[in-house]
């Protein structure tokens, strides 16, 4: 695969980043993923991130540490709110104050270092918990900001943001992704992962894998402690 355009794709070592990074790369990009070490409590998500760079043959992947813990107010960066084991309403407590402007933030930071002007990120509008920031108005927002608040812009470079799955269901996704060579085993999406990356099996996240794995008719590579 010949590819001319360099692209920061944001890989969190979970499901849809995952299956971003591949479509990136079909796309003829070269891919610089970038994890974030945030204080997340589910941190075996970094070693999945890790292993699925390799996997689908990442040009770097960098790992920037940040202390979204040190704010809290998020059941992922706060030890003292329980993460929901229960379909509840609203936004729930894993949202993570900020967590996508400050994540797409720095992808624009080293996108620009690389002199790269595309961005991918996972978000998702479909099957998702309800976070605001995963919404197109706010992708929208932020590409209109990047074309604003940098040199690179300023002199001429057009930043866009790609989010190719945000009108997919995750039935959708892993079909893609599977289409795509993704191998699933290799990730991480519960909120509450054992340190060797073992499932929960009945917090949200881990809900809308295994629903989706059973909507694709494709079997679930993931190993849960528990099931609902």
């Amino acid at each position: 695969m010949t590819m001319s355009r360099r692209a920061v794709v944001l890989l969190s070592g979970g499901l849809d980043s995952a299956t971003v990074l591949a479509i990136a790369r079909s796309r003829g990009y070269a891919c610089y993923a970038l994890s974030m070490a945030y204080g997340q409590r589910h941190a075996a998500e970094l070693v999945a991130a890790s292993r699925v760079a390799a996997s689908l043959e990442a040009e770097d992947h960098k790992v920037v540490h940040i202390g979204l813990d040190d704010i809290g107010g998020s059941a992922l960066t706060d030890q003292s709110i329980q993460v929901p084991e229960e379909m509840g309403t609203g936004i729930p407590v894993t949202y993570v104050p900020a967590r996508n402007t400050v994540f797409l933030s720095l992808a624009l930071g080293w996108a620009e270092v690389l002199e790269a002007q595309d961005i991918f990120i996972g978000v998702n509008a479909v099957d998702y918990s309800g976070y605001p920031d995963c919404r197109p108005q706010f992708i929208e927002a932020f590409q209109r900001l990047a074309n604003l608040a940098t040199k690179a812009a300023v002199e001429g470079a057009s930043y866009r943001i790609h989010t190719p799955l945000i009108d997919l269901s995750k039935a959708e996704i892993i079909r893609r992704g599977v289409d795509l060579g993704v191998d699933y085993s290799l990730t991480v999406s519960c909120y509450q992962a054992t340190e060797a990356g073992m499932a929960c099996g009945v917090c949200d996240s881990c809900r809308l894998r295994a629903k989706g794995f059973v909507d694709a008719d494709i079997d679930d590579p993931t190993v849960y402690l528990n099931a609902k």
